[in-house]
């Protein structure tokens, strides 16, 4: 179970605090006679760039001297900063397609924080029934008993679509797992998302696209938990009659596997793959210090390594473009959730497990309580001020 605050509730304390604030300004106004200026001879804000990530084709700002973009066959593609969110390059980034099993990431995000993984659950039939057929699966079997965290490396590594079934089941079903997904993009910012199968299985009208991949491959690198599952290659799955076998994960890029080389430093994140989606991919890598979202969906060229390649070339690019290239966007625009705080910029920039700080809500709970305060307090404030003129008077 989680705790958190409804939308409405949010809005609510957002109004009672801007009416504090305003309530204070003609009093500031009156004392100082005019705006602070700031500290003498400081330095002037300047106007960030307009966003380029809602055109259509490549957009990026190259300084001069810049390497050029790779050209890639993908429908569309993000390169983006994991800790500040700064998209460095695009190509049609709000292009609505299908994800595929890319789409797991946004269900690890909305399931995780609620499911330890030490819990043990015997499987039933029911929870394997409506499994799709040509499904990846990992071979959960009903009446088997599994720790949550077995069925997680199911999801991580196999793409298994009976381990996806399995957790949704217990969190409260298929549907109110969408429903959950549906809100988790959205709180993101990741507004061309429709959740209608949680395990990324073709289905009418479920769309994603390379800005919310991003977003998604971005927010899980701060979920120690995720960020340990999408860098695991080899793990042991339970079978049979107490028996074990190996599964390992299919994200080539990351393993070296069918003929691709591993990429240095690649942190993971997830693959997919569907005959309407064709190949789609979610890669974070770290190189001096920086780490890189690589979203690459659809590509038109070659077979199915091809993915691996282009993101391959995306993440050699923006490594060597960083710092030389003006941003075409940001992953936080359209966010309805606070941006985390330095600890977790730290956290994604290194991409390592860390304990979770307060538990998952709480920052946003400290957000919504402190602006409470603040607008109560400057209300009351004014109140106390006006009786006692309401008193000389």
């Amino acid at each position: 179970m989680t705790i958190g605050f409804s939308s409405r509730a949010a809005l609510s304390t957002c109004v009672f605090c801007a009416a504090g604030l305003l309530a204070l300004a003609p009093a500031a106004t009156a004392r100082t006679g005019r705006p602070d200026p700031g500290p003498p001879g400081g330095p002037r804000a300047t106007a960030p760039h307009p966003s380029l990530l809602y055109r259509s084709g490549t957009q990026v700002r190259l300084h001069p001297g810049a390497p050029e973009v790779p050209d890639v066959s993908a429908l569309s593609w993000v390169v983006a900063d994991a800790r500040t969110g700064e998209v460095l390059a695009a190509h049609d980034a709000h292009r609505k397609l299908p994800p595929a099993s890319t789409l797991k990431t946004l269900f690890a995000l909305t399931v995780l924080p609620v499911l330890p993984g030490g819990v043990r659950h015997e499987v039933s039939a029911g929870e394997l029934s409506a499994v799709g057929p040509g499904s990846s699966l990992v071979g959960v079997v009903e009446g088997l008993s599994y720790r949550v965290s077995d069925l997680w490396n199911g999801v991580f590594l196999n793409s298994g679509n009976d381990a996806v079934h399995v957790l949704a089941a217990l969190t409260g079903g298929w549907d109110a797992t969408a429903a959950r997904m549906q809100a988790e993009a959205r709180e993101l910012g990741a507004r061309d998302t429709q959740v209608r199968s949680p395990d990324g299985y073709d289905a009418p009208g479920q769309v994603s696209s390379a800005f919310d991949l991003a977003v998604f491959g971005r927010a899980g690198l701060r979920n120690p938990d995720f960020a340990r599952y999408c860098a695991t290659i080899d793990a042991v799955f339970p079978g049979r009659d107490g028996d074990t076998y190996g599964i390992r994960n299919t994200n080539r890029l990351l393993t070296g596997a069918d003929g691709v080389d591993p990429y240095p430093g690649l942190i993971g994140i997830k693959n997919g793959y569907t005959s309407n989606a064709g190949n789609t991919l979610i890669a974070a890598a770290r190189r001096d210090g920086r780490t890189l979202v690589v979203t690459v969906m659809n590509p038109q060229a070659g077979g199915g390594p091809i993915v691996y390649e282009e993101a391959r070339a995306l993440l050699d690019w923006g490594f060597e473009a960083a710092g030389r290239v003006d941003p075409v966007g940001s992953l936080d625009a359209g966010r309805t959730r606070p941006r985390p705080g330095p600890q977790a910029a730290r956290a994604t920039a290194s991409a390592a497990p860390r304990p979770s700080q307060g538990g998952p809500g709480w920052p946003e709970t400290g957000a919504i309580v402190g602006a409470a305060g603040l607008g109560a307090g400057a209300t009351a404030l004014v109140l106390r001020l006006t009786l006692r003129r309401a008193e000389r008077d």
